[in-house]
């Protein structure tokens, strides 16, 4: 698509369009969480069910990302986006009118369907809208607004529960996709990748391979890691992904060619933020229960105290990136990535059972400004990373990472916090804490050494090969 036709479409539109489809997105992957005793009370079900209105959207979520990505690639990805959103749109309705648990599961499984379509697409219709020199900026928005739906999820959950009822966490999403549709449909405008076939065999390989993993993921802190089930899904995706990485380095139009790993700037970003999910994602799940179960607030309230986190994405991560367009993207990543780990680090050094919460407020901000510093960079990195034909399958492969390190995240943290204490009383919660956040901060680090792989300009300003993916390009001494 030439640039006159991605600016007919109108960057400032396409930007609003699909921060919003991204904030939908991100949001549904824990506001859930804290309606949990609500929905019990009102459709019944056992722990296990409860368990499944989480995982059962992070399944689908995570496992047809890459294949929602490869479609739009093939078949359009303004066209893709429209079916991902109405898909996604009409199963939050199903939701929220859900008459039974079951039926509620299969309603966000859909759910997680349409999210895995629409959510790789938005970043790629965005970098096909806004013009080379703003894209900084515009990632940093987009950055700010789907960092700002992760970390407020309990919040927005909470909240809604609390004050109104637990269906309007689905009903939000109706009004929302309703207006959406037709400014997606004007507004934005058509592109395609590569135009290849579909990777039938790699779609099938990645797919089970992801559902697996995942699986296991989800289910062993429940059921316990030793379970066959769980065993069987964590053996048989890892055995699933190694097929597909070998499929991919020898078959001729793969959905994720791995040649694009051997660019240091997509593998690197990538890995960072795979690791980035896996602290961060832990850390809150278990922070936000540590304000409610041991320091007593309502979800309202812990949500609140919660926002000089949460919230900084939206003030910082648009500076962030200006400065990336300004400096590179590399520096601004890591040193967001660190200043998160020190929060992360902080807080574990002052959580106690009956810890104020002016001792909490430094670790909190200096998280708030290290999640906001990497979000909107890394955007920027990954979709320049490769050629513009590649962009939705890099897109695809860099969200899908990022869910399994979610996942991966909640279920580290969980164990460890289980082997170590438990909700017994306020003093057992923080034995297991305090190792969980040593071990987020510990991980999100190592996200940060990853970084810093990243090639800077001089190092990546030309193709290396034909057929290899052009390096992220970053000023000279980024």
């Amino acid at each position: 698509m030439s640039e006159e036709t991605a600016r007919r479409g109108g960057a400032g539109w396409a930007l609003v369009i699909t921060s919003v489809a991204g904030f939908m997105a991100a949001l549904d992957n824990l506001v859930v969480t804290t309606a949990l005793p609500s929905i019990r009370k009102d459709l019944g079900g056992a722990l296990d069910d409860l368990e499944w209105t989480v995982s059962a959207y992070t399944l689908t979520f995570a496992v047809l990302l890459m294949f929602g990505a490869a479609l739009g690639d093939r078949f359009g990805r303004r066209r893709l986006f429209l079916a991902g959103l109405t898909v996604f749109t009409g199963a939050s309705a199903a939701a929220a009118m859900a008459p039974g648990i079951d039926s509620l599961i299969a309603a966000r499984a859909v759910q997680g369907v349409g999210a895995a379509i629409m959510m790789p697409l938005t970043l790629t219709l965005l970098t096909a809208a806004v013009p080379e020199a703003r894209r900084g900026m515009a990632y940093g928005i987009w950055g700010a607004v789907n960092g700002l739906a992760v970390a407020s999820g309990p919040l927005i959950g909470g909240s809604l529960t609390e004050h109104v009822s637990w269906h309007w966490i689905f009903w939000l999403n109706v009004p929302l996709g309703l207006a959406l549709l037709p400014l997606a449909r004007l507004r934005l405008a058509e592109s395609h990748g590569t135009g290849a076939p579909l990777d039938v065999p790699g779609t099938l390989l990645a797919s089970g391979g992801l559902f697996g993993i995942v699986y296991g993921l989800v289910r062993g802190p429940a059921d316990g890691w030793t379970s066959p089930l769980v065993l069987t899904g964590l053996f048989a995706g890892g055995a699933l992904l190694a097929g597909f990485v070998l499929h991919g380095s020898r078959a001729k139009n793969p959905m994720l060619p791995m040649r694009l790993f051997r660019s240091r700037a997509f593998s690197g970003i990538n890995a960072a933020s795979l690791l980035m999910f896996l602290g961060m994602f832990g850390s809150i799940f278990l922070l936000s229960q540590y304000m409610q179960g041991v320091l007593g607030y309502s979800p309202t309230e812990a949500g609140l105290r919660m926002l000089p986190w949460t919230g900084m994405p939206m003030i910082v991560a648009p500076v962030a990136g200006i400065l990336s367009d300004r400096i590179g993207g590399r520096p601004v990543v890591a040193a967001g990535l660190f200043l998160q780990a020190a929060g992360l680090g902080y807080l574990a050094s002052v959580v106690t059972a009956d810890a104020s919460y002016g001792a909490q407020l430094p670790g909190l901000i200096v998280s708030g400004i290290g999640m906001a510093l990497y979000f909107a960079p890394a955007a920027n990195l990954v979709m320049s990373a490769v050629r513009p034909q590649e962009q939705g399958i890099a897109s695809g492969a860099n969200n899908a990472l990022r869910e399994v390190g979610g996942a991966l995240g909640v279920a580290v943290m969980s164990s460890i916090f289980s082997a170590q204490g438990g909700y017994e009383s306020a003093q057992s919660f923080v034995d297991g804490l305090q190792p969980a956040l040593v071990t987020g901060a510990a991980v999100v680090a190592l996200a940060g050494i990853a970084a810093l792989a990243i090639p800077g300009r001089r190092r990546a300003a030309r193709l290396v090969a034909e057929g290899e993916p052009a390096p992220a390009l970053e000023t000279v001494g980024g």
